[in-house]
């Protein structure tokens, strides 16, 4: 069964301790993204970089020119009001598809957290997730949206967009909560815009679809799914995946329900109610109805979820928040889990049972597959190294690409749960803070 609490409704103004883990939880803001990708390169890459700049660097590796795809920034967005935080137009990148796959559409929306605050939202429009002027204006296909068939063995061939993420609450907000700010609310507005111009140039026509994406954006495919799968031709086979978006209503080691809160402060300043399920908003407060437990109640579509168990964002953000450690314990764990302690080890598999106790309420549902792997990463769909190389994670002998196949195309059920405790799975790709 999934979480529930027995602890009343945030309050209306949190607490001064928790706006102190709620300022170390402008979650996976700009700076924290680029870092994050940048020790992924590291791990992946024989590059070294001395130092990166999230304002002045680009998060992608280096590719050559003519293997990058172009930012396109949406038409109409003036028209419609569909806008960035700052009021630029959002955009993505289109690389057609070719043969047998050139009716087939990929979806992958990026990642990159969300705002609680004005202040929060007004330090994130001068960044790439808040603003287009500061997006790459070329990037890298790989994993899911590579086009080698080595790389990406179902998918390789089809139509892939990235749709970049720059409103701060996965394509959710809307403009009646801006009330008179300098900041744009346009979430839900933008998601429908790109939707009707990727419509327009072929995705109307579409005979297989696939809706992903990673992190927030994750979180962000499991909101639209069910209207993705609307607005494509009935006969289309339309699925959507989940990429390390799957974030637990869980207490942090201290007590407190610091993602609660966070979630709460993000529902009420965008106005996330309106994006989210009627049934759900029928029954409980919004911010509750943000969480993917009760999204995927509601949700009809065929469903994927790639997920680590020991996810560093979530051990880093909701189960150990800045904040909640006050004399630093967690500090070295936080950063490498091998440098955990076997208490520390203890917490972390309790909140992977946290996670399988939930999950396990879907595990019946025949369209709903599942990749949950005992790695201490957090996105693992975008890179080569993790969704299908010879070194990638497996279970069962299985790269999650296989796996995402196995399940899309009715190859068989996918239900794979990893080993029970780290470091059992040999196979995965172990992220380094340190």
């Amino acid at each position: 069964m999934p979480h529930s609490s027995s602890s009343s409704s945030p309050p209306s103004s949190v607490s001064t301790i928790s706006n102190l883990r709620l300022r170390a939880l402008i979650i996976w803001s700009s700076k924290n993204y680029a870092i994050a990708a940048f020790v992924f390169l590291l791990l992946f890459s024989l590059t070294l970089f001395s130092h990166l700049d999230s304002r002045s660097r680009s998060p992608y590796p280096s590719h050559p020119r003519s293997s990058l795809v172009p930012l396109t920034l949406l038409r109409n967005a003036n028209r419609t009001r569909a806008l960035c935080l700052d009021g630029s137009a959002p955009g993505y990148h289109f690389q057609s598809g070719f043969g047998s796959g050139s009716r087939n559409w990929l979806l992958h929306i990026e990642g990159g957290g969300w705002c609680n605050s004005i202040a929060s939202c007004t330090q994130r429009k001068f960044t790439h997730l808040g603003s287009s002027n500061y997006m790459e204006k070329l990037i890298p296909f790989s994993g899911i949206l590579s086009s080698d068939p080595s790389e990406n063995p179902d998918f390789f061939n089809w139509n892939k967009v990235k749709i970049r993420y720059c409103d701060g609450a996965s394509f959710a907000g809307h403009p009646e909560s801006e009330r008179g700010s300098d900041l744009l609310f346009r979430g839900q507005v933008i998601w429908e815009a790109i939707m009707d111009e990727l419509l327009s140039i072929g995705l109307s026509k579409a005979k297989q679809a696939l809706l992903s994406g990673c992190s927030a954006g994750g979180l962000a495919a499991l909101i639209h799914c069910d209207n993705f799968r609307q607005v494509l031709p009935k006969e289309a086979t339309v699925k959507c995946l989940s990429d390390a978006g799957f974030f637990l209503d869980e207490k942090d080691i201290s007590g407190n329900s610091t993602m609660r809160y966070f979630y709460h402060d993000v529902a009420q300043l965008q106005g996330l109610a309106k994006s989210l399920h009627k049934d759900c908003i029928a029954k409980m407060e919004p911010y509750k109805c943000l969480f993917p437990q009760e999204i995927v109640k509601n949700i009809k579509t065929p469903l994927f979820l790639v997920h680590p168990a020991y996810d560093f964002w979530q051990i880093r953000n909701i189960l150990v928040p800045q904040g909640s450690d006050p004399l630093g314990h967690w500090q070295s764990c936080r950063l490498n889990i091998r440098n955990c302690n076997a208490n520390m080890i203890d917490k972390l598999d309790s909140y992977r049972g946290s996670l399988l106790k939930t999950v396990n309420e879907f595990q019946q549902r025949k369209d709903i597959g599942m990749f949950i792997n005992s790695c201490f990463i957090h996105c693992q769909t975008e890179m080569e190294a993790t969704w299908h190389s010879p070194n990638s994670p497996k279970i069962n002998d299985k790269t999650i690409a296989e796996s995402v196949g196995d399940w899309y195309f009715d190859r068989k059920a996918v239900k794979s749960i990893d080993c029970s405790s780290f470091p059992c799975n040999p196979t995965c790709h172990n992220m380094d803070f340190t």
